[in-house]
């Protein structure tokens, strides 16, 4: 039976690697340390050798967050989005340690696990607010299908052999048209993620807006867009084509018939991040992208 402590923090990790079971180890023994209650999904206990003293839950729902004052997820950037789920839904700050390659959304690397328990234990961390996006699928006037997005929705062709045909439109206007692998309907933390792999600006996340941003576009003018965050995007999908599918942070999919029509706006409920330090965002990129800036020399 897990003893009563005061404060309890809920742990998700990508226990197919073994560097975050190895992670979820010292993490676990640490806050244990300190008198810190840790929860933990059932399934992923199996490959974690955890102490007596930790709760088990059984099921993936919102409510197994109850009560905890934070999520810290290891893993990549996979792992942290599906902990983004667990955030958004339940309402928790997510603290992230990276495990994996880039890592927009951690706070920290796997070096910093000594760290990351000291904050934790000491509560020397604060707690920002990440703008989401809203989905909602239309076809013949009805409404088909909705979701949410932290990074982005992207809207796909199907298969390799043909192009999707797509209609944009922003704020009730029509704007172009053209064939193109997709589209991706971005927040500015999704600026770094796909929609930067197409091609789109990367986005400060203090900068509250939404990004629209053509992927292989066969056209002229095929530009990535940035919107006010209040403005509502739309990707129409032509009747004459194959159909297409709808992808919400890589992780859930809805195939799309010809004709959809998906809607794309700020979502009504952000996810709150967990973090540790003051870094700017302009470090953080410098970082996770290794860019080159020998030879600066800073203002006069």
């Amino acid at each position: 039976m897990t003893p009563n402590r005061a404060r309890t923090v809920f742990l998700l990790a990508h226990t197919g690697r073994p560097a975050a079971i190895r992670s979820a180890e010292l993490v676990v023994k640490g806050l244990l340390r300190c008198d810190i209650g840790v929860r933990v999904l059932e399934e992923e206990a199996r490959d974690i050798p955890l102490p007596e003293e930790v709760e088990l839950v059984k099921e993936a729902t919102p409510q197994c967050l109850d009560g905890c004052e934070l999520l810290i997820v290891l893993g990549g950037d996979g792992t942290l989005l599906r902990g983004a789920e667990f955030a958004r839904a339940s309402g928790v700050p997510m603290l992230g340690v990276n495990l994996g390659s880039v890592g927009f959304l951690a706070e920290a690397e796997r070096d910093d696990l000594d760290k990351v328990v000291d904050r934790v234990v000491s509560k020397a961390y604060e707690v920002e607010e990440r703008m989401t996006v809203d989905v909602v699928v239309h076809r013949n006037g009805d409404i088909v299908h909705t979701d949410w997005a932290l990074n982005e929705a992207a809207v796909q062709k199907a298969g390799a052999e043909k192009l999707l045909e797509v209609v944009l439109e922003i704020d009730g206007r029509p704007v172009t048209g053209f064939g193109c692998d997709g589209i991706v309907l971005s927040t500015p933390t999704g600026s770094t993620a796909y929609a930067f792999s197409a091609g789109g600006p990367v986005v400060w996340p203090e900068v509250e807006a939404l990004l629209m941003v053509p992927i292989s576009a066969h056209a002229l003018f095929a530009k990535p867009l940035v919107t006010s965050p209040e403005s509502v995007l739309a990707v129409e999908v032509l009747p004459h084509v194959s159909p297409g599918v709808l992808w919400c942070d890589g992780r859930r999919t809805v195939e799309l018939p010809a004709g959809a029509r998906v809607e794309v706006r700020r979502g009504a409920v952000p996810v709150r991040l967990a973090r540790l330090h003051h870094a700017s965002f302009t470090d953080r990129l410098v970082a996770k992208f290794a860019l080159p800036v020998s030879g600066w020399r800073g203002a006069r």
